[in-house]
């Protein structure tokens, strides 16, 4: 199990773990979300030299970090080192894209984007334009 003080995960591995981080959080990790992660990692341009082949073990690393009593902390901490400061607001992006993968996000995944938001000292204005964003790209009749 790969703690903090471990060598750490490349940014790939950092934007998964944020999007696992979102869709676990409520104990269900709905198929319109794990469609989601699939489709952040085949289109978005910072996935472009990532192997689709590597994003189930990467949710399998930190769906099992997750289990430990301290793997919440372990994992925003390890994706906190892992991202260079220009991809922290890209982080948040893609989280806010798997909470709106859902026709509506639970207390808990507002409480995650708050987490990874703070920990990762996105702005709070920039937070409420990506989360608009987000909202208006999966709206739904």
């Amino acid at each position: 199990m790969r703690k903090p003080t471990d060598s750490m995960i490349d940014h790939h591995s950092a934007l998964i773990y944020v999007m696992v981080l979102v869709s676990a959080c409520d104990g269900d990790m709905t198929d319109l979300e794990l469609e989601a992660i699939g489709e952040n990692v085949r289109y978005l341009p910072i996935f472009k030299d990532y192997s689709g082949d590597q994003v189930m073990a990467a949710t399998r690393e930190c769906t099992a970090m997750l289990s430990d009593n301290d793997g919440l902390d372990t994992v925003l901490t390890i994706i906190e080192q892992a991202l260079p400061s220009k991809l922290r607001e890209t982080a948040y992006a893609v989280a806010c894209d798997i909470a709106a993968a859902d026709p509506k996000a639970s207390q808990e995944e507002l409480r995650m984007l708050e987490l990874i938001r703070h920990r990762l000292g996105v702005d709070r204005l920039c937070a409420a334009a990506i989360e608009r964003g987000a909202r208006a790209r999966h709206m739904r009749l």
